[in-house]
């Protein structure tokens, strides 16, 4: 296997839509999904279809994918 390659998606709550955005200019790649896994799972296989024509020298096998993610923090009252 070839050195890791690490993407990070940045990705952010939205509230009034209910769903993580997130992006990574990197690959370019972005997607909305209601959850953190199901994000994951759209920019990964987003990261596989666009590493030919953005990274061609990268192994898809070296690919790592990581997700920074940014969420106001709730009060416990609010819950």
């Amino acid at each position: 296997m070839s050195k890791p390659v690490i993407f990070t998606i940045s990705a952010v709550w939205d509230a009034d839509a209910s769903v993580w955005s997130g992006h990574c200019d990197e690959i370019p790649a972005a997607a909305d999904a209601p959850t953190l896994d199901a994000l994951m799972a759209k920019v990964s296989a987003m990261a596989l279809d666009l590493l030919p024509d953005n990274h061609p020298d990268v192994d898809p096998a070296s690919v790592l994918v990581q997700i920074t993610a940014l969420r106001e923090a709730e009060s416990l009252a609010a819950a």
